[in-house]
């Protein structure tokens, strides 16, 4: 019987049904068409590849600029069962030889490479006699110089078509906007491929934006929070990495940066730490993570605001790439707008490709400063319609209520005006709340007519009013001279009565945690306690599993197959295949020893009267049955009947656990009982009232089950 997609899909990957569109791409793949995929991060872009290539004879080249994902994904891969090899500068000649023979032998299904060993040397030779039957090419819009990530040794990739014009190619991408995605087909010469785009809908990601102000404070408030959770913070440059990591560590996180002007050694043990779990934080620049294929990421923030939308989506995308809900923070201020800009100004880009950075931009600081449901704008950017708020950001959570506030901008402005655009935040707040302290006083700014303008505002509301008219473009900074603001063209008109200034109602803090607890669970049921002092447990064990094989956690299992098998609470085999992300490889490899901690953890948090493990009973039968006690004696152990003893005895073996059930009954017994079923041709599964009468109730329902199940048993 030939072996379906659905059949790899389980087997292999432990997966019931596929995600949108996966079944019609691989169907298209396994046809020799060529497509061109388009999925967010997490979305299960290589099943797309994957899955074919086991099912295909031949072997699959997967191209990818990504050396760490190559492991990654290749270890991945062993743990399932499937044959993969990568092939990069990371592997001694030795090692590359071992991989190029696996190759020519037909042992591999999947063959990661980079793209400057691709075209290095005679590869192209080899591949001729490795009988490829497909090229996949991760991170395509690498291709695109309209693309966010452009990298100039993709072009190549435009000889694959001509030099093997009979193999299919599928090219990939999380992120590429309409002009990216033909960029990416004509380059490849593969223009009239169909396109398959996928939802970039992410609702286990919540998206939140935070005001740009005492970021080192929020973010170790933030880190407290999640404490133990694995997470990402994304910094502009090579200095604010090291100097948030510090911070960090300082406040007791195991937290360690990575940027490119790292030693390749130290870059790969950070790497490799954050992988395994043994730091929880990794401060970073955009040098790390498009490697990383660290399904238990908890959260993603951004200490500066990214160049452009794609950026953003892509990085953000590393939190929960394992459907589990992860949380993005965004801090944003006006002078990310300025550094940014100054970047692209300042670059030796031609000026086409500067006008597309700027509007690239535009478009990210649009989504930090939107008053809108974000998630919404997001998508709209990707082309996709949303029919409703996504209720998981920080605009739907909190909506905003939008004022009149010209006078309030009006006082900012002037009191900027009459200092003759000299003063900072704090120095134009204590001018405006009419303070006397010694730095006002000095400079005689008591003396102004602005001076208490601003007295029926608190400090915390004049400092966002504030960030507001900055973020909003009505007033400038000068971060060159102390921070000092700015007046423009607008700042005039609205100082004339030109012009009108809404700004969003100021929410303390006190109140925004008021209502946040207010709607938080006040105590967790008695479940939920039990679910997640189990997660830790397994969490732990897979840990010490994955220590001991070099691996990270998440190849062993993701946190959403730990989770859901923290709830389920499997004890069988079949259970624990139920579980999504367990096939038939990782039970091999790990279920019995997760089974045994499920059944040690409900043993220990078990109270008379209650069970808190589904099936339990029948791990207390198996005990005593692998303890070599008879029926009988297990019944009276137990205080059971013998019948629903034998029940849970042929339960276990169907199970898939060893038990000899031919052993538990005698011959004569068996054969009247098969012989008397087949007379009424009844199953198993049949009712069994009438084999019990026609029997002269002589055998009991347990002795029945027994002789049934012993019958299919030898049949198959």
């Amino acid at each position: 019987m030939s072996i379906t997609k659905q059949d790899v899909l389980k087997k292999y990957f432990g997966y019931d049904s596929f995600r949108p569109q996966q079944a019609e791409i691989i169907d298209k793949v396994m046809d020799n068409q060529d497509c061109l995929v388009l999925m967010p991060t997490g979305g299960g872009k290589s099943v797309c590849f994957q899955i074919p290539a086991i099912l295909r004879d031949g072997l699959t080249v997967v191209i990818s600029p990504l050396i760490a994902l190559m492991k990654d994904q290749v270890e991945a891969l062993r743990g399932n069962g499937i044959n993969a090899a990568f092939l990069n500068s990371s592997l001694s000649s030795a090692e590359q030889d071992q991989v190029m023979w696996q190759a020519k032998v037909g042992e591999l299904k999947l063959l990661y490479i980079a793209p400057e060993r691709l075209f290095s040397g005679n590869t192209f030779d080899f591949l001729r006699e490795w009988n490829v039957q497909l090229f996949a090419i991760d991170e395509a819009h690498c291709i695109s110089s309209w693309g966010h990530d452009f990298r100039p040794e993709y072009r190549q990739l435009s000889n694959l078509k001509l030099r093997f014009p009979d193999v299919s190619v599928i090219a990939l991408t999380a992120t590429a906007d309409r002009v990216t995605r033909r960029d990416i087909l004509k380059q490849l010469g593969i223009e009239h491929a169909e396109t398959y785009i996928a939802s970039f809908n992410r609702p286990n990601l919540s998206l939140n934006v935070l005001p740009g102000r005492k970021r080192i404070q929020q973010i170790q408030s933030f880190v407290y929070k999640h404490d133990g959770q694995p997470g990402i913070i994304y910094c502009l440059s090579r200095k604010g990495t090291e100097t948030v990591a510090a911070s960090l560590q300082n406040a007791g996180f195991k937290a360690a940066f990575y940027h490119a002007g790292l030693p390749s050694e130290q870059r790969s043990k950070v790497q490799e730490q954050f992988l395994k779990d043994d730091i929880q934080v990794i401060v970073a620049t955009i040098a790390f993570g498009m490697g990383i294929d660290k399904s238990n990421v908890r959260w993603v923030i951004h200490y500066n605001l990214p160049s452009n939308v794609e950026s953003f989506y892509q990085e953000i995308g590393r939190a929960g790439r394992d459907g589990s809900p992860s949380d993005t923070v965004l801090f944003y201020s006006y002078m990310d707008i300025i550094t940014r800009q100054d970047m692209i100004n300042n670059s030796e880009q031609s000026e086409e490709q500067k006008e597309l950075l700027h509007a690239k931009l535009n478009r990210m600081k649009q989504y930090a400063e939107a008053d809108i449901c974000r998630r919404r704008i997001l998508l709209s950017y990707f082309n996709e319609a949303v029919e409703k708020d996504c209720g998981n950001c920080d605009v739907c959570r909190n909506p905003r209520t939008r004022f009149d506030a010209t006078v309030i901008a009006q006082k900012a402005l002037s009191g900027i005006a009459r200092t003759d655009q000299k003063v900072a935040m704090g120095m134009l707040i204590d001018i405006l709340r009419g303070s006397r302290n010694r730095n006002v006083l000095q400079y005689g700014y008591d003396r102004l007519p602005t001076f208490g303008v601003g007295h029926d505002l608190r400090g915390e509301e004049w400092a966002e009013y504030i960030s507001q008219l900055l973020n909003s473009g009505v007033m400038d900074i000068a971060y060159d001279e102390a921070h000092a603001f700015k007046l423009n063209a607008a700042s005039r008109q609205i100082l004339k009565g030109e012009r009108k200034v809404e700004l969003v109602k100021f929410i303390p803090i006190s109140e925004r945690k008021a209502k946040e607890e207010e709607l938080a669970p006040k105590e967790k049921p008695k479940q939920e306690i039990i679910r997640d002092a189990l997660f830790e447990r397994l969490r732990i064990l897979r840990k010490q599993m994955a220590d001991a094989l070099a691996v990270p956690p998440y190849v062993v299992f993701s946190d959403a197959t730990l989770s859901e098998m923290a709830q389920k609470k499997p004890v069988s085999e079949a259970q624990m295949k139920a579980v999504s992300g367990i096939g038939a490889e990782k039970f091999r490899r790990y279920g019995e020893t997760f089974i045994n901690e499920i059944v040690a953890f409900a043993r220990e948090n078990t109270q008379p009267g209650t069970r808190i493990v589904k099936g339990m009973t029948y791990i207390e039968t198996l005990d005593l049955y692998k303890a070599g006690y008879s029926v009988k004696v297990i019944g009276e152990k137990r205080n059971l009947n013998p019948v629903t003893i034998l029940s849970h005895l042929v339960k276990l073996k169907e199970d898939g656990h060893a038990i000899d059930l031919k052993a538990l009954i005698d011959d004569k017994t068996y054969n009247t009982i098969i012989k008397a079923a087949e007379e009424m041709n009844i199953r198993k599964e049949d009712p069994l009232k009438p084999l019990f009468e026609l029997l002269n109730e002589q055998y009991d329902y347990g002795q029945i089950k027994l002789a049934l199940a012993v019958w299919e048993e030898e049949m198959h």
